[in-house]
């Protein structure tokens, strides 16, 4: 028997909160693949994505989408910046992470659905509700609040955050799904990761395939082609999860990333979170409050004007059909 919608659904939430829970235990990972730095682990994460999406695809024999794209360089263009805005957002989390910055790297994402309506606004020219007026200017309080906190600007939360909204405009734009777009980008960015992973080999800054006594040993280099594979994982996950659940449920399980982010930060790497800090979190947090309550009543309202019509059209319908069956029939 076809299994019913309901559980779709059921397993629909279930592949979504397995792609926003591996997202947000990345900074358990990304330490691993120390002492490789910042853009070493970059470098390779590049190459084995690579690699692990044409193994994908190859499994599920899905290359129809391929030659379409190719004659249409306006989304060939619009893929390659995309892949450059993954890069920058990529390495700056990788370094964030590594360095001690985990709970700022989770406030880049917290801050993100922010800066995707700014983004709304000055971009594409939409009008915002009062609600979320009201969350876009919490959200500039807190990164007010947060800059006095951190004695500096949150440059890594705000790289985060405007890379991931770029790439969000992006990839909007061009209309793959997630597998297909990194496929694209992955085969954008390969030559130059593995040139760059050339040059690091050369003046050896090199850590792939290196083994070094009492540091690190082939589980490193391991651990390097596993990065690849570790982020195609979510995206067929949130693929799955995209088409089976709305996008009212998806947008709420993004936060998950962000708050399992945020407590790795506190519980297991022990960051300093100073009240100015908490103060700004948790203005965030009201601003997010608050698009959320918009937009479940925004759907509440959508659902009730659709089955307003559909109980009109019916009304309608049978009247029409009393009518039809009042006609007396010639014989």
């Amino acid at each position: 028997m076809p299994e019913t919608t309901q559980q779709e659904a059921g397993r629909g939430l279930w592949y979504g909160f397995a792609a926003y829970g591996i997202w947000g235990l990345f900074p358990l990972f990304w330490p691993l693949l120390e002492p490789g730095a910042a853009d070493d682990i970059l470098a390779n994460r590049m190459v084995w994505s690579l690699v692990a999406v044409v193994l994908l695809l190859i499994v599920q024999r899905h290359w129809g989408w391929i030659r379409p794209l190719l004659r249409q360089p306006r989304r060939l263009a619009m893929l390659g910046a995309a892949a450059t805005v993954i890069s920058v957002n990529w390495g700056v989390y990788i370094w964030g992470v590594n360095a001690g910055h985990v709970v700022e790297t989770s406030l880049g994402y917290f801050i993100n659905p922010l800066v995707t309506i700014a983004f709304g606004v000055l971009v594409l020219k939409e009008r915002l509700r009062r609600a979320q007026w009201v969350a876009v200017g919490i959200g500039a309080l807190a990164v007010a609040v947060l800059t006095v906190g951190y004695g500096r600007l949150p440059w890594i939360a705000l790289t985060l955050a405007l890379s991931f909204a770029t790439y969000g405009l992006l990839k909007k734009t061009v209309g793959l799904s997630g597998l297909e777009s990194l496929a694209a980008e992955s085969l954008f960015m390969f030559p130059f990761a593995l040139g760059y992973l050339v040059h690091l080999e050369v003046t050896g800054r090199g850590t792939f395939g290196h083994t070094v006594a009492g540091e690190y040993g082939w589980g490193h280099t391991g651990l390097l082609v596993l990065s690849g594979l570790i982020t195609a994982v979510p995206l067929l996950f949130f693929g799955a999860a995209a088409v089976r659940v709305p996008l009212s449920v998806l947008g709420l399980l993004q936060y998950l990333a962000p708050v399992f982010q945020f407590l790795i930060g506190i519980a297991v790497f022990h960051e300093s979170m100073p009240p100015a800090r908490w103060a700004g979190f948790a203005l965030v947090w009201a601003a997010l409050a608050v698009l959320t309550w918009d937009a479940l009543r925004r759907v509440r309202a959508d659902r009730a004007r659709t089955s307003a019509a559909s109980a009109v059209t019916a009304t309608t319908a049978g009247s029409a059909t009393g009518a039809a069956d009042a006609v007396p029939v010639r014989r």
